[in-house]
């Protein structure tokens, strides 16, 4: 027979009560211990537990919902582009002899110009118009004329100091004599990155000062990648694959550094170097597999890496392309050899045919999949070149250095392509029509990303810092 005490009991202790929600600190901790357990676990694997969805998260895709300094960012306001592919012309390409034609230049050939040291150095490529939009292209750019439609060139761009070192450095950082962060980490600092097991910007070729972070921390730094076409995937990024430890002891290893640097930190202060280290550390094990994969161009289609040419050049286009589509949010190719004192009529065709059918490819394959309007693809260097002979004409002419007219053409990303912005004086000189400085260029494309140059800033040495330092305008023409 039942004890009907022992039944009252039950019934008062699983009965709703007044008291029920009124409980110690004590009681509180005992009672949601294994909840708070649960969240810090949820952290180490990188997972925002209260984010929508957080729990269907696939390994490796580390959408929005990621933690983390790059985790994905909002902009400042809805725009298409999502990453940029900087063709970088290291060396500084001749505007007239490519994108900027001057037939008045062709009447004074061999003559003095007036205002001009030297004689004039009329370009001795024809341009044609092509496309739908009829832009004047040069002959050494066959391929980019047939998708001329898709590209925006500005003919008025200009610098402030026609010397290799400087400008590339202005290019790259929008800064003239310190050192400040380059493009690709501002761009990585204020959207952060798609793909957690991939840096957020990756640099192919080029010098360590066009990918530096600066002051901006150690992790939207850019990460270096000596890629040449048919070399062993394991010598691409170097230090990245462990040969003496399986990934099972690396993992240990990167967690007790990390827990190391915690207690650092906890007794002592914070050391921005050694998070940085640590964290450096913890992208080369991420990067194991995808980002090896990812340099792997033999698995495209032949057709594909056809279209691209099997160069080099075309293989790093193509790279680009494949670390774009895995969400590297900034990626940069150096092409060089634009620095052309002498010998233009032969070296102009050699360099320029490197790039055209990559560059040219890229725009295609990147529209065929649907990811043109998300990438924006921007090609140019440093500064111009005169309209005169360097050193008064030898039996091989060239052309000095010009920061007074440059050129440079952008595609996809929200540009407006098939037009022309801008205009330099009638020998290609000097930009006189709607002058776009290099800061404006920087307010351009972080526009196109969806920022407002001027509130994209980083608090260093009790001051805001910005890409654009106090200066730049956003060239609204350029966006369609």
């Amino acid at each position: 027979m039942s004890n009907p005490n022992l039944s009252e009991k039950y019934i008062r202790e699983h009965s709703s009560n007044f008291a029920d929600p009124i409980f110690t600190r004590r009681d509180m901790l005992m009672r949601t211990g294994m909840g708070f357990g649960a969240m810090s676990l949820s952290a180490l694997f990188g997972i925002n537990p209260f984010a929508e969805g957080a729990s269907a998260l696939a390994p490796g895709a580390a959408p929005a919902k990621a933690l983390g300094p790059l985790a994905p960012k909002q902009p400042h306001f809805p725009a298409k582009a999502k990453h940029i592919i900087h063709i970088f012309a290291s060396g500084g390409p001749t505007q007239v002899d490519t994108w900027d034609p001057k037939p008045e230049l062709a009447k004074f050939d061999g003559k003095s110009i007036p205002g001009h040291d030297g004689v004039a150095y009329g370009s001795p490529f024809k341009f044609t118009k092509m496309g739908q939009s009829g832009v004047e292209v040069s002959e050494v750019f066959p391929k980019l004329g047939e998708v001329i439609d898709d590209i925006a060139v500005i003919r008025s761009l200009w610098t402030d100091i026609p010397a290799h070192e400087v400008a590339q450095r202005f290019m790259n950082t929008g800064s003239l004599q310190l050192p400040k962060p380059s493009v690709g980490s501002w761009v990585v600092y204020g959207l952060g990155t798609e793909n957690q097991n991939m840096p957020g910007f990756v640099t192919i070729g080029g010098r360590p000062e066009w990918r530096q972070s600066s002051f901006l921390p150690g992790h939207y730094q850019g990460v270096s990648v000596n890629y040449s076409r048919g070399m062993n995937l394991d010598d691409i990024i170097l230090n990245i694959r462990n040969q003496f430890s399986p990934q099972e002891r690396q993992r240990r290893q990167l967690d007790l550094a990390k827990s190391l640097n915690q207690m650092h930190a906890a007794a002592l202060q914070k050391d921005a170097q050694l998070e940085a280290r640590i964290e450096a550390f913890e992208m080369a094990f991420k990067m194991q597999t995808e980002a090896t994969e990812a340099f792997d161009v033999s698995k495209e289609p032949a057709d594909i890496q056809e279209m691209y040419g099997k160069t080099d050049m075309g293989s790093k286009l193509l790279v680009a392309r494949r670390l774009v589509e895995r969400g590297v949010r900034f990626v940069q190719v150096e092409h060089g050899g634009w620095d052309m004192h002498g010998g233009i009529e032969t070296a102009l065709p050699r360099t320029a045919g490197a790039i055209d059918t990559p560059a040219a490819a890229l725009i295609k394959d990147l529209k065929q999949r649907g990811l043109l309007d998300s990438t924006l693809i921007i090609w140019g260097g440093e500064f111009g070149r005169t309209v005169t002979k360097d050193r008064n004409g030898n039996d091989a002419p060239g052309r000095d250095h010009n920061g007074r007219a440059m050129v440079a053409w952008m595609a996809g990303g929200g540009v407006k392509g098939g037009q022309t912005y801008g205009a330099t004086d009638e020998f290609g000189a000097k930009a006189v029509v709607n002058k776009v400085h290099v800061h404006d260029l920087h307010a351009t494309q972080l526009a196109l990303l969806g920022f407002d140059h001027e509130k994209l800033t980083y608090r260093y040495n009790g001051r805001d810092f910005r890409l654009t330092d106090n200066y730049g305008k956003v060239v609204k023409a350029l966006i369609g």
